[in-house]
């Protein structure tokens, strides 16, 4: 870790001013949110790049149900899950009943995302 020399203060609410060098290098423009890491007895800050829940990349994300997933990662949802997707799993004898199926789904997506997070 680099040394910048700067020194600040810590005011009764918490805050400190970053220098605007620090910002200028960084390319942290007023307002811009900035992400806050902890590692052993350090305190990390990044300027905040919203990035996809799975892989963690920045590049081509959407907002689906309030969280970020990146298009790749969905094409690998929809290829390792597609008969689910589609309703062709043999095993579902509820597909004609609309509610549950629709848990059936519910069901399947939590099982897409233990296995996204698990490997």
């Amino acid at each position: 870790m680099k040394s910048t020399g700067v020194v600040r203060k810590i005011d009764e609410l918490g805050r400190f001013v970053l220098p605007i060098e620090l910002r200028k290098n960084l390319g942290i423009n007023n307002r811009d949110a900035v992400e806050i890491f902890v590692e052993d007895d350090k305190i990390i800050l990044k300027k905040y790049e919203p990035s996809c829940i799975f892989c963690g990349n920045a590049d081509n994300v959407e907002s689906l149900n309030g969280k970020l997933i990146c298009k790749d990662c969905i094409q690998r949802i929809k290829d390792r899950y597609r008969d689910y997707i589609l309703g062709g799993n043999k095993k579902c004898a509820f597909q004609n009943e609309t509610h549950i199926f629709y848990f059936y789904c519910f069901a399947t997506v939590s099982f897409i995302i233990r296995d996204m997070l698990s490997g």
